[in-house]
């Protein structure tokens, strides 16, 4: 995460300034996070955003909740 704040991620981070977690899910191994990124990456935006939004209406840093 300190990274993104620094702009020192991926390209993509860079480009759009990502500073904000606003969206965190659990799972208990990686195989199912990486399951589930590949299938919120293919949601459309507003599909995403109703998902942001169902937990965190304002958009909040959620940072604090990991680690």
């Amino acid at each position: 995460m300190e990274e993104h704040r620094l702009g020192k991620g991926s390209l993509f981070v860079r480009q759009y300034a990502v500073t904000r977690l606003v969206h965190v899910e659990t799972f208990d191994d990686p195989e199912s996070a990486i399951t589930r990124e590949k299938q919120l990456k293919k949601w459309n935006r507003d599909w995403k955003i109703r998902l942001i939004e169902e937990e965190n209406m304002e958009w909040q840093d959620l940072t604090h909740l990991i680690g």
